[in-house]
């Protein structure tokens, strides 16, 4: 006889087998991912001086269409892709779409010697794109080879690569330009192992879907009350809207910070700043993005909602960090943006967590497709134009001023969402469908 809310097949305790070795290699590809991404904003004053040496009007707004062409065609493609990955082969998407963000990133680095601006568009749009392949499939492997369980942690783990692959894009994006006085080369460094990793997933084979929730015997497409579900679960919808205004903050933050300092003065040079600014990510970024996981987990024992309650609270206080920063001397003004980027990350594995929890395993890598278009469009894609607008008319502290309210309020679609998590949770697997994956009943 089953409780209410029991499955005839409970989930598994213990992750499926290769979980380890594809959490690895996944880790390794969201570090390149990060990488790739953040190696443009590395050099970007140094790709403006060599397009723009007049420095126009406009010149801010076009470098800041370079970020937005990526998250323009990453997010227009992320729901195609999530939608075969729901279908086909996630590690024979993943491998691909690898290979082509990979000799795209090379591509932009001969911008410089022929085709100019329009070349490196265009490649950024192709990055864009692989990545779109990438980003709905592989936090959906992992939470079909990790129970929910482990699920916290393991996401925790694989969104690590969020600030330290940004942090080494910015170090190694800037060392390497200084080095061989091009930020041509920046471009290249990361062509080889990219492409040696995207070949590396056709070895892998997909678990079955849902395996990790307890869903047993063949799965089964998702239907079109699926996906409307999708549309009227309150957390999930919450939280991507704290996903976008957050994205909007760090995507701003990321792109415009080192040219903010530089211009500031008293804070280096260009390699000096992408040092000091990576170090302080990859530091701050790395022990956030790890405690906040741990830490949802612990306060779950307690509070149901604890993924989306902790990320509410990091986001209120990183807050105000960002406007100390603006007006505190150096290096007192490094330890005030230390604090702001690790209170940021502290919302990594958990908001991700809890994305994963209460999406249909039959319908994950859609529910991921779409979260990345939500956060995106209106998001990041907007922001480095809009900011670097700010700052030619008004200053850059307005720019980031703008930020800093764009992370209070994702700090207040959080605490919001908290109060739907554990039973959009609890309704995602609350019963077993012939086939073994679990419904979401209609929410009221």
């Amino acid at each position: 006889m089953l409780t209410e809310g029991a499955s005839e097949f409970p989930a598994p305790a213990s992750p499926a087998r290769g979980a380890r070795s594809a959490l690895t290699l996944l880790l390794l590809i969201n570090l390149f991912n990060y990488i790739d991404r953040y190696v443009l904003a590395a050099v970007e004053p140094a790709i403006q001086k060599d397009f723009f040496p007049k420095n126009p009007p406009n010149a801010e707004a076009l470098m800041g269409l370079l970020a937005t062409a990526f998250i323009v065609s990453y997010m227009i493609t992320a729901p195609i892709f999530g939608w075969l990955a729901d279908r086909g082969s996630r590690w024979l998407i993943i491998g691909a779409s690898v290979l082509v963000w990979s000799l795209a990133t090379g591509a932009s680095g001969l911008s410089g010697i022929f085709g100019g601006f329009a070349l490196l568009f265009i490649t950024r749009l192709f990055v864009g794109i692989g990545e779109g392949g990438y980003g709905p499939a592989a936090p959906t492997l992992l939470s079909d080879y990790f129970p929910i369980a482990h699920r916290g942690i393991v996401l925790s783990c694989f969104y690590l690569a969020i600030p330290v692959g940004s942090a080494l894009g910015f170090v190694i994006g800037g060392k390497i330009a200084d080095y061989f006085h091009s930020w041509h080369a920046a471009f290249y460094a990361v062509v080889i192992p990219g492409l040696l990793m995207g070949i590396a997933c056709f070895f892998f084979r997909d678990p079955p879907r849902g395996q990790a929730d307890g869903a047993h015997g063949p799965p089964r497409l998702g239907s079109l009350h699926d996906y409307m579900a999708l549309l009227r679960n309150r957390s999930y919808v919450l939280n991507s809207l704290g996903m976008t205004a957050m994205t909007f903050a760090i995507g701003g933050i990321s792109f415009w910070i080192p040219k903010y300092l530089v211009d500031r003065g008293n804070a280096g040079t260009l390699a000096e700043v992408n040092y000091k600014f990576g170090l302080i990510t990859v530091v701050a970024g790395f022990l956030a993005t790890l405690l906040g996981g741990l830490v949802g987990d612990f306060v779950q024992k307690w509070f149901a909602s604890s993924y989306l309650l902790v990320s509410g609270i990091a986001m209120f206080i990183a807050c105000p960090f960002v406007l100390k920063m603006l007006d505190a001397p150096f290096p007192l003004a490094w330890v005030y943006l230390g604090l702001a980027i690790f209170f940021m990350f502290f919302n990594t594995g958990p908001t991700n967590t809890a994305l994963a929890n209460v999406s249909h395993p039959s319908v994950r890598a859609t529910a991921f497709a779409l979260n990345i278009l939500i956060i995106h469009a209106l998001g990041d894609a907007a922001a480095p134009p809009i900011l670097g607008k700010i700052a030619h008319v008004a200053g850059w502290n307005r720019a980031f001023q703008l930020v800093a309210a764009m992370m209070a309020l994702a700090g207040v679609f959080w605490i919001w969402g908290s109060f739907y998590l554990a039973r959009d949770t609890q309704a995602a697997s609350r019963d077993v469908a012939p086939g073994g994956f679990p419904v979401i009943p209609p929410m009221g």
